[in-house]
């Protein structure tokens, strides 16, 4: 991974122009044959408790959803089998994410909560030191007791674990479209070849 993270910041900057000639097995790899439904989507699977998860976070998310064709849309989810804080820690902090995606402080707490464990080397996997990350920035005690509890959070939480399960999803970051064909990142020579790539699998059946 090392390897492929240094490769693609060397080609950040000098983008070759590449042809849709994908092949499965070399480019992609399908790991659903349920049908496409619904809005495109490219989903990043990562961990917080990953280095190369928060590289990819800081480097290539922004520019990844830039290039994303009209009409598809980006997402994220938390897979729970990295628990680097002890058992039921990955379980916690995939609920971290999801209480912050339903009080829309995503980006904020993504940041801190990847800062925390990467930069100041915390061990954070318990509901109680989720909590007070979220309170340390700014959200509100009643704010996320509620949202912690809250139905969307469940649901979320069960949704991720359900398509981790379905894709096969072992290690990350992984890129995902239509929870149906995963890229394979090793191949990939360029960012503008990445967009390609993920546009032509959103729109593939």
């Amino acid at each position: 991974m090392k390897k492929l993270m240094g490769i693609m910041l060397a080609l950040l900057l000098t983008p070759l122009a590449w042809a849709a000639d994908y092949q499965e097995g070399v480019h992609y790899t399908t790991v659903s044959k349920a049908p496409v439904n619904g809005t495109p989507t490219v989903t990043e699977y990562f961990s917080f408790y990953c280095p190369h998860c928060y590289d990819f976070a800081k480097t290539y998310v922004g520019p990844i959803k830039d290039g994303l064709a009209d009409g598809v849309r980006f997402n994220q989810a938390h897979v729970d089998f990295i628990n680097g804080a002890g058992a039921g820690s990955g379980e916690a902090l995939s609920r971290a994410l999801a209480i912050a995606k339903t009080l829309k402080v995503t980006q904020k707490i993504e940041m801190a909560l990847f800062a925390a464990i990467q930069d100041k080397g915390r061990r954070i996997g318990t509901d109680a030191q989720v909590k007070q990350i979220f309170l340390d920035n700014g959200v509100a005690e009643a704010d996320f007791d509620k949202a912690a509890k809250s139905f969307p959070v469940n649901a979320l939480v069960k949704k991720w674990k359900k398509d981790q399960t379905a894709t096969g999803i072992r290690g990350v970051p992984a890129l995902v479209v239509n929870n149906k064909y995963q890229v394979e990142m090793g191949s990939i020579r360029s960012l503008e070849q990445l967009h390609s790539l993920l546009n032509y699998l959103a729109t593939k059946p």
